[in-house]
């Protein structure tokens, strides 16, 4: 059987599996069912759970299940692997599932029509997904491994669950090795690919990362802060605004410190900034990238904004905090704008929007910009503002304004002829 086709032709590999599904249940041996999981089958069976079961076990009622939350120290890690996987927007198809060391489901997060079709398999909060539970799957088989496991469509005991793709790992305390729980990521069959499971190991070693940091939950508050100090690691400082002008794009914090930011992660603020809304990581991957953006990479590009810029950007949309919306050196520009305060708003425009950007949706808002305050200098046929625009990098090939300003002071004047002959077509 060869693996990869559940890659480049699922439908096919779907129909080999569904037959060898039917052919092991009865006590046929075949190739596309490995040992160990023809074994874990067995075992499911030898505990009362039937391929025709519906229902898994519950554990607790979903009302219960907040407070293991409160209590587990997954709690804390929760965000960052929703902001690295999740994906609860009207067009999402895949479900973010953390359990706890037993396979007890605590957390889900997916659209509204991922979370109806998981609630058709009871694939709910409180519910157990351990082999005992509901027979062989992704979680199951992740701890009963202790590795990293994708199943897809009949490798699943349950005939029902034959329509999905899961793909879990197990999530363990850095300090103690102790079984926490297991991250699945799961969807119709389709929903899959080559980069799914990378993408929940890569997700794995981000929640073990964090839990070193914060000592794993395990100690108090207080020795957490003592230990965290002696390592050096603290939370970021709150920011307090952007510098998205020019070609040195930073975040300003509160204690007066500035985080330089890559162009990627500058294009994205930039984006952040022009829209109040937010935007889904679907809409962020096309304008980032184009046909060929994808949502996960955005989403990994997000949780390292999160991470270096603390609480400035919200998640579920994306979004910058209420406190930080028009906090940017180009929002104060427009806000500027908006009060007729034109020449502080000129002032304030000391270089284009993020100069280096290639992307067009950069340009776009970098062309607004300049049409903005071009247009409100023209307005204000002030000799001075004109002057002055005309001399900065945005505004040197503003026509209109050279019109303007020899209307002012003449067609003779000198200033109107070289700022004339600088705009000129071709030059």
């Amino acid at each position: 059987m060869d693996y990869g086709l559940r890659f480049s032709d699922p439908a096919k590999y779907e129909r080999a599996l569904r037959r060898a599904h039917e052919l092991v249940i009865s006590g046929v041996t075949r190739p596309e069912i490995p040992t160990p999981l023809a074994e874990s089958w067995r075992r499911s069976m030898a505990l009362g759970i039937s391929p025709d079961q519906h229902s898994p076990r519950h554990l607790h009622d979903p009302a219960d299940v907040l407070q293991l939350r409160r209590e587990h120290p997954l709690q804390q890690v929760m965000p960052a692997l929703q902001d690295l996987l999740a994906d609860d927007s009207s067009s999402g198809r895949h479900l973010l599932v953390l359990t706890d060391a037993s396979g007890e489901i605590l957390w889900r997060v997916g659209s509204r029509e991922a979370l109806r079709r998981a609630d058709r398999l009871e694939f709910s909060e409180g519910a157990d997904w351990s082999e005992a539970g509901i027979g062989t799957n992704a979680i199951s088989e992740a701890l009963v491994t202790g590795g990293p496991v994708q199943l897809f469509s009949a490798e699943h005991l349950v005939r029902t669950h034959h329509d999905w793709a899961c793909t879990a790992a197990p999530i363990t305390d850095p300090a103690t090795g102790r079984l926490l729980g297991v991250l699945d990521v799961s969807g119709p069959l389709d929903t899959i690919s080559a980069d799914t499971l990378r993408m929940v190991r890569c997700a794995v070693r981000v929640a073990e990362s964090l839990l070193v940091t914060s000592d794993g939950g395990a100690s108090s508050g207080a020795e957490s802060s003592v230990r965290a100090s002696r390592r050096g690691v603290a939370r970021p400082a709150a920011v307090s605004s952007l510098e998205l002008l020019g070609d040195k794009p930073a975040a300003v914090l509160t204690d007066g410190s500035r985080v330089p930011l890559t162009l990627r992660r500058a294009e994205i603020l930039a984006l952040l900034d022009s829209r109040s809304q937010g935007w889904s990581a679907e809409e962020l991957a096309y304008e980032l990238h184009g046909d060929g953006g994808t949502p996960q990479a955005v989403r990994t590009e997000m949780f390292r904004v999160r991470s270096m810029l603390g609480d400035a950007v919200d998640s579920n949309p994306y979004r910058l905090a209420v406190g930080l919306a028009g906090c940017s050196d180009s929002g104060r520009v427009l806000q500027l704008l908006r009060k007729g305060l034109v020449a502080e708003a000129l002032a304030a425009y000391s270089a284009p929007l993020l100069s280096r950007s290639g992307v067009l949706s950069v340009q776009l808002l970098r062309d607004q910009l300049d049409l903005a305050v071009g247009a409100a200098v023209r307005a204000s046929e002030v000799e001075g503002l004109l002057v002055r625009w005309l001399t900065t990098d945005m505004g040197a090939g503003d026509a209109e304004a050279v019109d303007v300003l020899g209307g002012l002071v003449g067609r003779g004047d000198a200033r109107y002829l070289a700022f004339r002959a600088s705009s000129a077509p071709g030059r």
